[in-house]
């Protein structure tokens, strides 16, 4: 299969080089020129459980001059998906199916206004990578599922191709007719903890030794959780609790979600696409949403304080 991940960073650098080294064309798309020039010239290398293994892959800065692909997986920060679709236009071919394993809300609908809905293709990954350096990712892949689906939950033939490849590449892949509720799930377990290490500055280790911020996470996924009960989205955790373990199962107490890596490299994050989401969907469907206002609210003045400040 030929793919193309747009937004190459560690995640997709990850699943890119998975599917590579599983045999697939794959083409890792990312602005930053020095990753790109790494990995066309030494390689991408993975390390995951202290081993480490280089993959031959292709890498580039952007779409221009590539043929339309067989699948592109979507993997840019949620505030750059219109601009990276309509960039990336060129290589959407009759029968290419866009995917986005993006967190948060809203993607999916970016996407298919550009593309077209009948194109678009629904996932979410618990698979994990950090950028050590150019060209070098800790991944994390074992024991790490990947869920996707079709918009309208039907079971295609071509979500199956799709998860039949991911799976020769050992990246353990189920199809849903449930991926929206998968979603929400995703959803929970990232405003458990993002905002809050965001705010307070502390990695997972810090958070999970104060019960006021416990307090605080199960407050906000209370809310997510009474906004998605309102739109009829069948979600399978039940109670905030499984959200906030959920959150930090099997991470090291020195890990930072995105969210707060992204404040400390002095960029934007995708606090929109994530609280945000439940903050308009609780005023579209009546649900009050003070606790993830209070939290959207306190991540945008330190973003604003970060640009301030300079």
């Amino acid at each position: 299969m030929k793919i193309c991940i747009l937004g190459s960073g560690a995640l997709g650098s990850t699943i890119g080089g998975q599917l590579a080294e599983a045999g697939s064309q794959v083409t890792l798309v990312r602005r930053s020129l020095e990753h790109v020039q790494v990995m066309n010239t030494k390689g991408l290398t993975l390390r995951e459980h202290g081993r480490e293994r280089t993959v031959k892959v292709h890498a580039a800065t952007s779409c221009e001059g590539m043929e339309p692909v067989d699948l592109m997986i979507v993997l840019v920060k949620s505030y750059h998906t219109r601009e990276a679709i309509e960039n990336a236009h060129s290589i959407v071919g009759e029968d290419t199916m866009v995917m986005s394993l993006q967190n948060g809300l809203g993607n999916e609908e970016i996407i298919a206004e550009v593309v077209g809905k009948e194109r678009v293709l629904v996932g979410r990954t618990y698979v994990g990578g950090v950028m050590l350096n150019p060209g070098h990712v800790n991944a994390g892949t074992v024991g790490k599922e990947t869920y996707i689906g079709e918009m309208d939950g039907r079971i295609s033939e071509r979500v199956n191709q799709v998860a039949e490849v991911f799976n020769h590449a050992g990246l353990a892949t189920a199809v849903s007719s449930n991926i929206m509720g998968i979603i929400w799930d995703k959803l929970l377990i990232n405003i458990a903890t993002g905002a809050l290490c965001t705010i307070t500055r502390l990695p997972y280790g810090g958070l999970y030794k104060m019960p006021q911020l416990m307090e605080t996470a199960l407050e906000a996924v209370a809310e997510g959780m009474a906004v998605a009960k309102a739109m009829g989205v069948q979600l399978s955790i039940r109670e905030p609790k499984e959200a906030w373990f959920k959150a930090s199962e099997g991470l090291p107490d020195d890990f930072k979600p995105s969210m707060l890596q992204s404040i400390e490299q002095r960029m934007p994050t995708e606090i929109d696409f994530i609280n945000g989401s439940v903050v308009r969907l609780g005023e579209k469907w009546g649900v009050p949403t003070p606790v993830n206002k209070t939290l959207v609210a306190s991540v945008k003045g330190i973003e604003y304080g970060l640009q301030y400040l300079k």
